[in-house]
């Protein structure tokens, strides 16, 4: 009997902060360019920013459609209230996104096609399971950060109840976490909701990340911006776990930006100018918030270093004006310095010119540096960023960590040190190659990467038989039985 293949309706909605969105546009490009339709939620206020930073995008181009549902919220000054922000999404998205659903069900005029069949939710954003699950939707949870931090947080219940941590997920004993004899023990600091520079943000990051154990129930697998040969102990340790990454190998099939700042064009002609492995690239994600002594002892280290460098300042990396410290530092680097406001972070990691990256650890910037073979100086701002740090400095090996003084400022001093360091270890340039290569691998023909995401391409796979091949079916199976009968 003949049969056809269709493809499934896919809905995907992140965690509404940049280094949820990116992965997750880039792996709905992947979905798109299969041949599935995907609908594509933002927040009002991230689907403004994405529509700004991609002119000339149409909102329902690429056979990805753009659609934004309310975050409760008025103004982006209440964004900045983790709180308040955090309250508000529980109470107002999950019944928007419902009425979003029956939407698209209503306007699809009974056409099953175009109604949605399979959700992807970011697990820190698991209510949308719930919604889901409750609506007999298909779904699939999407882990923005490393599989190690996953198992953590999935095993946070246990260390309640074992009494390593307390409701508030602050550490009851300086010991070692071990969560399993194959994974490296979890330092008691390394926790994915650290936040030591702002207590009351971390406090809420637990409540967040101690309900994805309870969300995790609702989806049998998760899809995961990682490869099986980087973190082979903790995939084997979660039922369900799917790593397709890294999806900077996939950034070539996506033209769209996630990012509130127009990215700088003129870095790759700078970058051009310079000597192979000579620039130091430096950018601390869209959330870093340094103070004033910071930033200062943070340009003032790039300054007596004294190598090209591209440094990316947002417009809010500081919490007070730097205008004037900062035209002065401009003007003693002009020779060889580059400030702007933001970057285009892969094609910068992928130029031959630079050989470092001074980064806070986010998953996305530790994914697209040793695949791109380029060492990494860390300073660590909150949450996965910190075990990202030690899985780079002492698991991978393909970086060194910044230490802070007793006021927890990092100084001039240990910057200039350590990245002198990093440049002149010889055992970080042998490694960065080794896991550059295994990324390349993990993505290519047979790669493991690769077959899991076949896999997942497969179950949104629907084989339907065409109304002609049932017809021939049942006369088919009407003189099998006649003739069975007349024998």
């Amino acid at each position: 009997m003949l049969t056809m293949a269709k493809l499934k309706h896919v809905l995907v909605i992140p965690f509404p902060a940049q280094g949820h969105v990116t992965p997750l546009l880039k792996l709905s490009h992947c979905i798109a360019d299969y041949g599935a339709k995907v609908t594509f939620v933002n927040t009002e206020s991230i689907h403004a920013q994405v529509m700004a930073a991609n002119p000339g995008l149409e909102v329902g181009s690429d056979r990805i459609k753009f659609v934004a549902i309310p975050d409760g919220l008025e103004t982006d000054e209440e964004r900045k209230d983790s709180t308040k922000m955090m309250a508000s999404i529980l109470r107002v998205m999950p019944g928007h996104l419902q009425e979003l659903v029956e939407k698209v069900k209503k306007q699809s005029n009974g056409n099953e096609d175009e109604q949605i069949s399979f959700m992807i939710a970011d697990l820190t954003a698991g209510w949308a399971l719930e919604v889901a699950e409750r609506m007999g939707i298909e779904r699939a949870g999407f882990w923005p950060a490393s599989v190690s931090t996953l198992a953590l947080v999935l095993n946070v219940p246990h260390l309640i109840k074992g009494g390593v941590i307390d409701n508030n997920g602050i550490a009851l004993k300086n010991d070692l976490t071990v969560i399993s004899k194959d994974i490296p023990p979890y330092k008691s600091n390394d926790s994915t909701w650290n936040c030591p520079e702002d207590p009351i943000m971390q406090k809420v990051f637990f409540q967040c990340i101690s309900a994805i154990p309870l969300y995790s129930k609702r989806s049998n697998s998760f899809i995961c911006n990682s490869f099986h040969e980087l973190e082979e102990p903790a995939i084997s340790v979660i039922p369900g776990a799917l790593p397709i990454g890294p999806l900077i190998a996939s950034a070539q099939l996506s033209h769209l930006r996630g990012s509130p700042w127009n990215e700088d064009s003129t870095c790759s002609k700078w970058l051009d100018q310079h000597p192979t492995q000579s620039v130091i690239y430096v950018a601390f994600g869209s959330m870093t918030i340094f103070s004033l002594e910071q930033f200062y002892e943070l340009a003032h280290g790039l300054e007596q270093i004294g190598r090209p460098f591209l440094w990316v300042v947002r417009p809010d990396l500081t919490d007070g004006s730097v205008t004037e410290f900062h035209d002065g530092f401009l003007q003693r680097v002009r020779n060889y310095g580059k400030v702007v406001q933001w970057a285009p972070q892969e094609e910068v990691l992928a130029h031959s010119a630079v050989a470092c990256f001074f980064t806070h650890c986010g998953w996305n910037s530790t994914m697209e540096a040793p695949s791109n073979g380029v060492p990494l100086l860390c300073r660590p701002y909150f949450g996965d960023q910190f075990p990202d740090r030690s899985f780079i400095c002492d698991v991978w090996r393909v970086g060194l960590g910044v230490d802070a003084d007793e006021n927890g400022v990092t100084t001039r001093h240990e910057v200039r040190k350590k990245m002198l360091a990093v440049l002149g270890s010889e055992e970080i340039r042998a490694n960065c190659p080794r896991v550059k290569e295994m990324a390349r691998k993990s993505v290519s023909e047979g790669g493991s990467s690769l077959k899991h995401l076949q896999s997942f391409y497969d179950s949104l796979r629907v084989l339907v038989v065409p109304v002609q091949s049932l017809r021939l079916y049942y006369v088919v199976m009407f003189y099998k039985i006649m003739y069975s009968q007349s024998v």
